[in-house]
């Protein structure tokens, strides 16, 4: 699209993204590179992997502060508070962390409870994502989750008990046989708690899955529509804002990892089939993934990565506005150049003309209601 070579005068805030492969089950609508573990996890060895790893990674960093720290999996929880004590203790040796990092663990119901959970908050963990999917007990063994709605309440009992409150509660909707009703009666559950941070997606069926494999009765389109615009109207009624696609928060608690990617941000990447994107001054953006087997990745020698990526100057405009239109309120304008080291005029005729039809926001690169509805047409005339 474009001939001009970017340059950039500051690179883009910069994450970390960290890995832990196991669960206890696989649940049959999971994509995500989990695999079921039972017995002792070998944490010291993965500890010993992951501190490796990251001595390559430090090459990437040249100094840059860590804003913000990402930690998924699998079920990070199941790891003890005393894994996460030596590897902060490890990244603090190799990195720089901004004095208000934002380090988010995913916990599972089921696999923790109080004490554990003060043991993640003196590891240095100061935020929690919960992942409950449902309330209701059928769904529960729909999906395959190894708590009950019992189980679910207790978790945000005992995380607000040791302290954590800034947490996140994963929902699903769109699940099999769901009406209106029992999505908003999962939401109010969850309400319950105000939690400041709530993740409500779709289930979609993915390839590599049980469930697509052999796929459940999923709601129709006017259902989805119906299921979302009723839990919509309960989220705004309860004072959150969906400042992304599926996030929803009240007023200064969305997630600032999330935040980043969707700014465009860098995020290094740690752990087995863990993900990473760095930008260089020469405005060239490498997209890159590790080794994903965890067995491949403990017994790895020398770098863990297992491919990597160059976003072309021609594709960096589209990789752009894939991330920032997501966000409801979009980004600046001037962000652009920043962040791609493009200048904004060689998109400002595709920028007028969506515009024109109505698309994007004026002054803000803003998808609008309309734009939001035609997001993939909208996104091809940056191909």
């Amino acid at each position: 699209m474009s001939s001009v070579s970017p340059h950039l005068c500051s690179l883009p805030p910069l994450s970390l993204y960290i890995h832990v492969p196991w669960c206890v089950r696989k649940c049959p609508y999971c994509d995500f590179n989990s695999h079921a573990h039972s017995g002792e996890l070998p944490e010291q060895a993965y500890l010993a992997a992951l501190l490796s790893d990251l001595e390559h990674e430090a090459l990437r960093v040249h100094g840059r502060p860590i804003e913000t720290v990402f930690i998924g999996g699998g079920t990070p929880s199941l790891m003890s508070p005393e894994f996460f004590r030596d590897l902060f203790r490890g990244l603090g040796q190799r990195l720089t962390f901004t004095d208000d990092a934002e380090i988010t663990l995913e916990a599972n119901p089921g696999t923790v409870e109080q004490g554990r959970f003060l043991g993640f908050r003196e590891a240095g963990i100061n935020r929690l994502s919960i992942g409950i999917q449902s309330f209701d007990p059928v769904q529960l063994r729909t999906l395959g989750r190894i708590h009950d709605a019992d189980a679910a309440h207790r978790a945000v009992e005992a995380a607000l008990a040791a302290g954590f409150n800034n947490f996140n509660l994963d929902l699903m909707h769109g699940l099999p046989g769901q009406t209106p009703e029992a999505a908003v009666a999962d939401l109010e559950a969850a309400l319950a708690w105000r939690p400041p941070h709530l993740s409500w997606y779709q289930l979609t069926l993915e390839p590599n899955t049980e469930f697509y494999s052999r796929p459940p009765v999923l709601p129709d389109d006017d259902r989805l529509s119906d299921i979302y615009d009723a839990g919509a109207k309960t989220l705004r009624d309860g004072g959150y804002t969906d400042y992304e696609v599926s996030a929803w928060s009240r007023p200064g608690k969305a997630s600032r990892h999330n935040l980043n990617y969707w700014r465009f941000g860098d995020y290094l990447a740690l752990g087995a089939g863990a993900h990473g994107k760095t930008t260089h001054r020469d405005g060239t953006v490498e997209r890159y993934w590790k080794t994903r087997q965890p067995e491949a990745y403990l017994n790895r020698i020398g770098n863990y990565v297992a491919g990597t990526q160059l976003v072309s100057h021609d594709e960096l405009p589209l990789e752009y506005m894939m991330n920032v239109l997501r966000l409801s309120e979009g980004v600046p304008e001037t962000m652009y150049t920043e962040l791609t080291g493009l200048p904004l005029d060689s998109i400002a005729a595709i920028l007028q003309r969506l515009r024109t039809e109505n698309l994007l926001h004026p002054g803000r690169i803003q998808a609008t209601e309309q734009g939001k509805r035609y997001l993939n047409s909208l996104l091809e005339r940056f191909l």
